[in-house]
């Protein structure tokens, strides 16, 4: 996918658009890069958009991560449904420069809101959420070992928005538990000789600044199914939500070991638009 492209959805879904208000502002999170509502790296209990329970809305993206060796672009699209139903769909495209060679990955994505929410409610917000991914050649996937050139995550996140707790500053927090086989989100297939544990944390942390600005760090466990020494993902970022309509993300990250290639940091950007 190239910059050009990235633009041109970006000028669609960020333009001046009716916009959905009945969430305060920044509660949907952002946009993550499997085309759910989270973080950069870790999908939220939230929903896309600011669709109340009358409300639907919704929301498109585009994200960029550039690392050492590779370069991964996501465009995507997000619907809510009366603040119950979190519909999506993400592009993956996934570039190694040095092979000239990309991959490319579907993601359709469906979340429910099963209790509360992040601000009003006690407890906090819980929902339930899977990622159907499937990749368009396998053929890099099946040299590597991958078992399968598709497959289904299922994911239960929760997350809380707690106001004036740090130093009189609004702090959030998520935690999902994910069931997966994926290996690089999927982009080197799904499972292998070395199948792991399915079971992964995730987990995300933000202090808002004002209401406009936030910064966090995330972290994402991951699985070594392929035997290649598959790290865990970190990152930290800055999120600028400067009205209902549009959201700007940028993140440093750090993504370990890539198919074999050690020390993958870079630089993540994501803008969101809300219709």
């Amino acid at each position: 996918m190239k910059w050009a492209n990235v633009f041109a959805v970006c000028l669609i879904v960020c333009g001046p658009t009716y916009a959905a208000t009945g969430k305060l502002l920044a509660t949907p999170g952002v946009s993550q890069v499997e085309g759910s509502a989270g973080g950069g790296i870790v999908p939220w209990a939230q929903l896309a958009g600011y669709a109340s329970e009358d409300e639907w809305s919704a929301s498109g993206f585009c994200s960029r991560a550039s690392l050492k060796d590779y370069q991964l672009d996501v465009c995507g699209v997000q619907a809510n449904l009366f603040n119950r139903v979190e519909l999506s769909f993400a592009r993956q495209n996934f570039d190694v420069d040095a092979l000239n060679l990309d991959i490319e990955q579907d993601i359709v994505g469906a979340k429910v809101r099963l209790y509360g929410d992040i601000v009003y409610s006690k407890y906090p917000q819980l929902s339930f959420g899977i990622q159907h991914k499937s990749l368009d050649d396998a053929t890099v996937a099946n040299l590597l070992g991958a078992e399968d050139d598709s497959g289904t995550d299922y994911y239960l996140a929760a997350s809380k928005l707690h106001l004036g707790a740090v130093g009189g500053y609004n702090w959030f927090w998520n935690i999902t538990m994910r069931h997966s086989r994926a290996n690089q989100l999927g982009i080197l297939g799904y499972g292998g000789t070395n199948d792991s544990a399915p079971w992964q944390l995730e987990a995300s942390s933000a202090v808002f600044l004002s209401r406009h600005w936030a910064v966090g760090a995330e972290y994402r466990q991951k699985s070594n199914n392929l035997g290649l020494g598959e790290s865990d993902w970190k990152d930290v970022f800055v999120a600028w939500i400067p009205n209902k309509s549009v959201s700007v993300t940028a993140a440093w990250l750090d993504l370990g070991k890539i198919a074999g290639q050690p020390s993958q940091t870079g630089w993540y950007l994501s803008v969101t638009g809300y219709f």
